[in-house]
């Protein structure tokens, strides 16, 4: 199984705030960090210092700590990538390459003597995994992750990404995403518009980000980009990243029936797999609730993210569950709309997979 993850950045925060953020992630299941040192600036030692003291923080609640690092700061830092104990003694679980080199150099750092990973770049577009991948690295110790970016409108596009991902996934390596928080604003650079990976990300709640990467099933890892995320947005990650069902979350009309209710949000949904283009259709729920009454009500037009229970008109369907994929007429009025999926969980629908599970829960606040 994946992981999820949080980010720190120990140049621009304190001890305190990281460690305790630390702390939180921790309590909810989270077990990757990721934190850059991609330059510099000032007192060297007292840097590296701080740095050290979050690492050894973060070691001690078993986080995996990843450090982006630039190929340019190995000559500030007067080391090479044919030795990385810099980076175990700093406490590291690994290196990732912000930039990378040629591919020779990268396999050979997987071979290093402590066991750090490196994780390399997959946002590029190029052949560069292939070219590490005919050096023969220890594929054990090679693993890929997305960049994320700072500047609205400067994220991946999607068909690029599902590229992207599709040259990494044939070699059986570990991959990972960033996801925004709504609630952070901080990070590594000035410009900060927040910090996710695809652009369509960067406006949607957190745990949309999370459920289309799930989705989706070519990342393993998922990350949140920048700091400090709220206690609710972490623990709605975890609790849907290691949840075995989707849920998707649903607006019911105010006057939904006690048997409408139970039929949607208490009963295990499964997307039968005689695919339609106008109906995700739910198997089983016309069978167990063909005995309930359900009088129709809300018979309207039918739009995309309608969520419909088959009312007494409609004979043997009379109690399926369905969501609608796209608009059709309801002029026999057999079909109940008694919901609506919410507006930022629309573009899961059709990512959801045939023969798959997943449950209808009530939108709430805090989600």
């Amino acid at each position: 199984m994946g992981r999820i993850g949080i980010s720190i950045y120990p140049e621009k925060s304190s001890f305190e705030k990281d460690a305790a953020y630390l702390d939180l992630a921790h309590q909810y299941g989270f077990k990757r960090v990721f934190t850059s040192l991609l330059e510099i600036n000032g007192d060297k030692e007292k840097i590296l210092n701080n740095f050290k003291k979050v690492v050894d923080y973060a070691n001690k609640l078993e986080m995996s700590v990843m450090v982006d690092i630039s190929p340019r700061l190995f000559d500030t830092l007067a080391i090479s990538y044919e030795d990385l104990s810099f980076f175990h003694e700093l406490g590291a679980d690994g290196v990732r390459l912000d930039v990378g080199f040629t591919g020779h150099e990268e396999a050979k750092m997987t071979r290093n003597p402590y066991g750090l990973k490196i994780e390399i770049n997959m946002s590029s577009g190029t052949n560069y995994v292939d070219n590490i991948m005919s050096y023969s690295p220890k594929k054990d110790n090679l693993i890929a992750s997305h960049n994320f970016y700072p500047m609205a409108f400067s994220g991946l596009d999607m068909d690029h990404f599902i590229a992207c991902n599709a040259r990494f996934n044939k070699y059986g390596l570990n991959t990972a995403a960033f996801v925004n928080a709504q609630s952070a604003a901080f990070g590594p650079w000035p410009i900060m518009d927040g910090l996710c990976t695809l652009e369509s990300h960067r406006h949607l709640p957190l745990l949309t980000q999370v459920k289309q990467l799930m989705l989706m099933g070519t990342i393993d890892d998922i990350i949140i980009g920048n700091a400090y995320a709220s206690e609710a947005e972490l623990r709605l990650m975890s609790d849907t990243f290691f949840s075995p069902v989707l849920a998707l979350q649903v607006s019911a009309v105010v006057d939904i029936t006690e048997d409408e209710r139970i039929n949607l949000f208490d009963f295990p949904h499964f997307y039968r797999g005689d695919k339609s283009a106008y109906l995700l259709r739910s198997t089983m729920t016309r069978v167990v609730f063909k005995h309930k009454d359900f009088p129709a009500h809300h018979t309207t037009e039918i739009k995309r993210g309608d969520v419909l229970i088959g009312n007494e008109h409609f004979g043997q369907y009379k109690g399926e569950t369905e969501i609608a994929l796209q608009a059709m007429p309801n002029d026999k009025h057999r079909l109940n709309v008694v919901g609506h999926i919410v507006e930022e969980e629309l573009l899961l629908l059709d990512a959801i997979q045939p023969w798959s599970s997943f449950k209808l829960v009530e939108k709430s606040q805090d989600m």
